[in-house]
């Protein structure tokens, strides 16, 4: 292998432009350089490269043979080079995101949305999929980043922004009616039929974990795999749907479903982008971070965070 490659260089130039003169005035380096670089390389590969004529220079048989390789490479570096700078200034590339249907519907779409305005040329992947398998996912370096409700868990390497607080909630149905208005306990949703997400979301296991501190332990008769289903089931008197607020809010507010009331306040919890600190982010990736505002405008995460999710 050539010590120098810019020797290499330096020859495509030569045999493309067939003369010292103009190689060195593409290249913008002094005629005698090219002349020293074109002779070490032909010491180096033991071969007469190229021979002059009234015009110029021209390949030899040798130059000829080893011009037909080193132009493929030049050109597939250069286009390398050219591809790399069209995906830094985002005129092309890939973005992968991983986030649940809860956190792309109430919080990531509108900043999707702006993104794809902005770098249209830019393809966004979405792995759609609840907050232990985003970060499953995150950790082998399938996504750029992910957006998930906590709790997260303490897992390595895993950098956490909180991004928006969220509310989860118990609604009802008219066949329920009876509760409304009522001061319960938390106590008596053991005695209630309960509709709720199953055990492999965060939503799930931040719910068993709050009543299980405060001695009640959720069965529920309906484990459904979205939040939208489950508010389905629930307008269908099927049962009490555990879901975060902004799911059942439109039927909240027309009347058809009502909130249970407790004793107890139930935690308010969040969503948070992450990211690895293991894999460096994408230019793409950046950019899109860029157009998402901190929790409550309180000013850009820093690489710390109060409540330990960084």
């Amino acid at each position: 292998m050539i010590s120098n490659l810019e020797y290499y260089k330096v020859f495509y130039h030569v045999a493309e432009c067939k003369s010292l003169t103009l190689a060195a005035v593409r290249l913008s380096i002094s005629q005698p350089a090219v002349s020293q670089s074109v002779r070490q390389l032909e010491r180096e590969v033991g071969a007469k490269l190229f021979v002059r004529t009234s015009k110029g220079v021209k390949l030899t048989p040798e130059g000829e043979l080893l011009f037909s390789y080193v132009s493929k490479g030049y050109v597939q570096m250069e286009t390398g080079e050219k591809k790399l700078a069209q995906m830094m200034n985002l005129e092309l590339g890939e973005l992968h995101i991983g986030a649940s249907d809860m956190t792309l519907r109430f919080y990531l779409l509108p900043y999707l949305e702006q993104f794809h305005e902005k770098y249209p040329n830019i393809r966004v992947v979405v792995s759609n999929a609840p907050t232990p398998e985003t970060l499953c996912y995150l950790q082998e370096g399938k996504i750029d980043f992910g957006v998930v409700s906590t709790p997260l868990g303490e897992t390595a390497g895993i950098r956490a922004r909180k991004v928006r607080e969220i509310e989860d909630v118990f609604v009802a149905g008219l066949k329920f009616i009876p509760y409304k208005n009522k001061m319960l306990d938390l106590q008596e949703l053991e005695n209630l039929p309960l509709i709720s997400l199953e055990k492999n979301t965060s939503t799930r296991r931040y719910m068993d974990d709050f009543l299980g501190k405060n001695g009640v332990v959720m069965r529920p008769e309906f484990e459904l795999a979205t939040s939208d289903m489950i508010v389905q089931f629930t307008l269908r008197n099927l049962g009490v749907g555990c879901v975060m607020k902004e799911f059942a809010m439109e039927y909240l507010e027309s009347g058809k479903l009502f909130e249970l009331r407790f004793n107890k306040i139930i935690p308010k919890r969040d969503f948070c982008v992450v990211t690895d600190s293991r894999n460096p982010l994408s230019a793409a990736a950046r950019k899109l971070l860029e157009l998402i505002p901190p929790e409550d405008g309180k000013g850009k995460g820093d690489g710390s965070d109060k409540n330990g999710y960084f």
